[in-house]
């Protein structure tokens, strides 16, 4: 770890920092929530190890990051994390063309939007835990998600500035990251208003072997300095990313795809995500997809969870190109 390199690069006004190692084709991370650069630690040292520059940035509103406007969740949309991810590739690497990308969580859907936006930069990508999101025609994602799972579904309840901060405040950030991180449960993941975990039938306080309690403390520094409000914009931005993005109602995703899922993870246990997956439909929105692996006994955080598959599955595909 002492190995990796930390930097900070100012890109599209703001200031990204990337923690990167290797020398030769560029292959970028990019993490979700609650995650920051670190989740990727595994895999830069054994990209780096096989001849790649391995480069994890902290997405804006994240970690060391800095210079975004974190409580105007509307300058958190895709358009602006892929235009912060097109400026750094710009700044960091002006002379290679295309990179590949690997991307977990909501950085596999920002993921998903710089191959729809912008296909001509991403060599080859490689998605894990959330597969390719078609725009739907008439309803917004969260009247969507209220629909299916009800008001306490956590996507709902992430909608009203401040309110969950103030829940997360009250459990205690070293909690909610611990509780967030090991959570196994494939179901719909609810934060009932004021019962914080309580709800969550994994209550468990011996930590899973492939999360120690250093990594705990190192993600719980960051979110305590910062907050969640910034991670948490993500999901406020849904509604206007959906508005945004109606001129690519029904596109195809145009580059080259492996996609990863563990068989517990709870996003693909959302009704209609493995029928999408398997049945046909993901591969007509995403005719370049060439491969889907679901890891059984894996849940949601697969790259941390079980670090030498994923580190293989992503050398596997991206030495073909």
């Amino acid at each position: 770890m002492e190995t990796i390199e930390h930097k900070t690069v100012t890109a599209n006004g703001i200031n990204i920092h990337i923690a990167e190692k290797g020398q030769g084709p560029l292959v970028l991370f990019l993490h979700g929530f609650p995650e920051l650069w670190y989740s990727w630690r595994h895999q830069i040292l054994y990209m780096a190890a096989h001849g790649y520059r391995a480069v994890a940035p902290d997405l804006r509103g994240y970690g060391d990051t800095t210079g975004a406007p974190v409580h105007d969740s509307a300058k958190f949309t895709s358009l602006h994390v892929v235009g912060d991810i097109i400026a750094l590739l710009d700044a960091i690497a002006p002379d290679e063309k295309q990179v590949f990308v690997v991307a977990h969580d909501w950085g596999a859907v920002l993921a998903w939007f710089l191959c729809l936006y912008r296909p001509d930069r991403v060599k080859a990508y490689v998605s894990l835990s959330v597969h390719f999101m078609p725009r739907d025609l008439v309803m917004k994602p969260i009247a969507m998600f209220r629909g299916l799972f009800g008001d306490d579904y956590y996507m709902c309840r992430f909608q009203e500035p401040g309110d969950i901060e103030a829940e997360f405040a009250q459990i205690g950030v070293r909690e909610v990251v611990k509780k967030l991180l090991t959570h196994r449960h494939p179901g719909a993941l609810y934060f009932p208003k004021g019962k914080g975990f309580g709800s969550f039938p994994d209550t468990s306080d011996t930590l899973p072997s492939w999360l120690s309690e250093e990594d705990v403390d190192y993600y719980t520094s960051k979110f305590e300095k910062n907050g969640f409000t910034g991670g948490i914009n993500y999901y406020r931005a849904l509604d206007l990313n959906w508005e945004l993005t109606a001129p690519w109602t029904g596109a195809q995703v145009k580059v080259p795809t492996k996609f990863i899922v563990g068989d517990l993870d709870l996003v693909y246990h959302i009704p209609g995500v493995k029928e999408y997956v398997q049945g046909g439909g993901f591969k007509k929105d995403v005719p370049l997809l060439d491969e889907v692996v679901v890891m059984e006994g894996v849940a949601h955080f697969l790259n941390q969870e079980k670090p030498d598959d994923i580190n293989q599955h992503i050398l596997e595909y991206i030495k073909k190109f």
